[in-house]
C-alpha cells in the first residue's frame, strides 16, 4: 500500500512537472514611462525584472526598456492596447484622458495615506474600478508600486498669492492638475526626461514631479529654488504593470500568480524604501540651496475647495468615476472609526 501511494504520488509529480516543462515560456518587452535610472521610479521597474527573471527560471523572461525606445513615453497605453507592445510601466494617472477613474486608483487630491488607499485598492473595491476600466482597453493591469508623499511642486518665486498661478505654466500629474486648471494654470503632463530642459528653457514656470528623493536626482533645484509642501495632490501614488490582455489571458495560472506575487512584493519595498531615503534627501537638496515652503492652511483650503469642485464636475460626466469617488468616500468614512483611534496624532 505504502509503495503504490508513493509511486502515485511520483508519478504526479513528474506529470506536474511534465506540464511545466510544456508550458509556453512567456517573454515580454516593458516599456517604462520613467528614466531607469531614477530611484523607485526607475528601480522598482528594475527590481521587478529581475525578480521575475530569476524567480520563474526563465518560465517568465523580461526586458525592461528606457523611456522613447520602443514607443514614447504618453504613448505606451495603446501600444500595449494594440499589441504593438507587451508591457509598459507607469501610473494609472497617466491615462486618465482615456478613463477618468484611472485617476482615482492612482493618487487622489488630499487623499489617503499609503496603508488606507492600498487597504481600499485590496480590500475595499477599488481593484474592480481598475480592473473594468483596463480591460475596456484590452489590458490588464497589477498594481505593482507605491510611492511615498510627493512634493506640491518647484517654482521659480516665491508663492505668496494665489493670483500668482493665474497664467502660470507647469508640469503637474494626475487629478491634481486639475485642481490647478481651476487656478489659472496652465498644465501640461511632461516625462521625466523633459521637465528640467523645459524649466531651465522657460517653456514651464513650475514643476512637480515626484518625492525628494527623485527630485535631486533630476536636479531641480538648479532652476527652480522655492520647493513647496506638503504634496496635496499626492499622498501616495500607485504605480502599476500594465500587459496586453491577449498575453496575460495565455499565460498559465503559475505565470499569472508569479506575476501578481511580484508586484505584491515591490509594493512593499517601494512602501518601505520611499520612506527611508527622504529625510537625507531634504537635507541634501537643503545644502543645495533650494527653499523649503510649507503650505500655509488658507492656501491648501484654497486648493481643496477648488478640488471638491473638480470632483463634482468628474462625477458628472463619467458614470465609473462617480460610483469610484462615492466607493472611496464610503471607505474613508468607515475606516475613520479606526484612524481616529487607532493612531497617535
Amino acid at each position: 500500500m505504502k509503495f503504490g501511494l508513493a509511486t502515485t504520488i511520483a508519478a504526479a509529480a513528474i506529470a506536474a512537472s511534465s506540464l511545466a516543462a510544456q508550458a509556453e515560456e512567456v517573454r515580454l518587452k516593458i516599456a517604462s514611462a520613467y528614466p531607469l535610472s531614477l530611484v523607485q521610479l526607475g528601480s522598482l521597474a528594475k527590481n521587478l525584472e529581475t525578480n521575475l527573471n530569476t524567480a520563474s527560471s526563465g518560465d517568465i523572461q523580461v526586458k525592461l526598456f528606457e523611456p522613447n525606445a520602443l514607443v514614447p513615453a504618453l504613448e505606451i497605453f495603446d501600444a500595449v492596447a494594440n499589441g504593438s507592445v507587451d508591457a509598459g510601466w507607469a501610473a494609472p494617472g497617466f491615462w486618465q484622458t482615456k478613463e477618468p477613474v484611472l485617476g482615482i486608483v492612482s493618487s487622489i487630491p488630499f487623499g489617503p495615506g499609503a496603508g488606507e488607499y492600498l487597504a481600499w485598492l485590496f480590500y475595499g473595491g477599488g481593484q474592480d474600478f481598475l480592473d473594468r476600466a483596463y480591460e475596456k482597453h484590452n489590458i490588464h493591469s497589477e498594481l505593482c508600486g507605491i510611492l511615498a508623499p510627493e512634493a506640491a511642486g518647484w517654482f521659480r518665486e516665491e508663492i505668496t498669492s494665489v493670483d500668482q498661478f493665474k497664467g502660470m505654466k507647469m508640469r503637474i500629474f494626475g487629478l491634481g492638475g486639475k485642481v490647478m486648471q481651476k487656478l489659472g494654470v496652465d498644465t501640461q503632463l511632461l516625462g521625466g526626461g523633459d521637465v528640467f530642459p523645459a524649466l531651465e528653457r522657460g517653456t514651464i514656470d513650475a514643476a512637480e514631479f515626484s518625492m525628494p528623493a527623485i527630485d535631486l536626482k533630476l536636479g531641480f533645484y538648479q532652476v527652480a529654488k522655492h520647493y513647496y509642501f506638503p504634496g496635496w495632490h499626492q499622498q501616495s501614488t500607485m504605480l502599476d504593470f500594465i500587459i496586453n490582455k491577449n498575453k496575460w489571458d495565455a499565460m498559465s495560472d503559475s505565470q499569472q500568480n508569479l506575476i501578481k506575487m511580484a508586484c505584491r512584493a515591490n509594493i512593499a519595498t517601494g512602501l518601505a524604501e520611499g520612506e527611508a531615503i527622504q529625510g537625507a534627501a531634504i537635507a541634501e537638496l537643503k545644502e543645495k540651496g533650494a527653499i523649503v515652503h510649507i503650505w500655509p492652511q488658507d492656501m491648501l483650503d484654497v486648493f481643496e475647495a477648488s478640488w471638491i469642485e473638480v470632483v463634482a464636475e468628474e462625477s458628472a460626466a463619467d458614470t465609473e468615476f462617480k460610483a469610484a469617488w462615492e466607493s472611496l468616500s464610503a471607505f474613508r468614512e468607515e475606516y475613520k472609526n479606526w484612524g481616529d483611534v487607532g493612531f497617535l496624532k
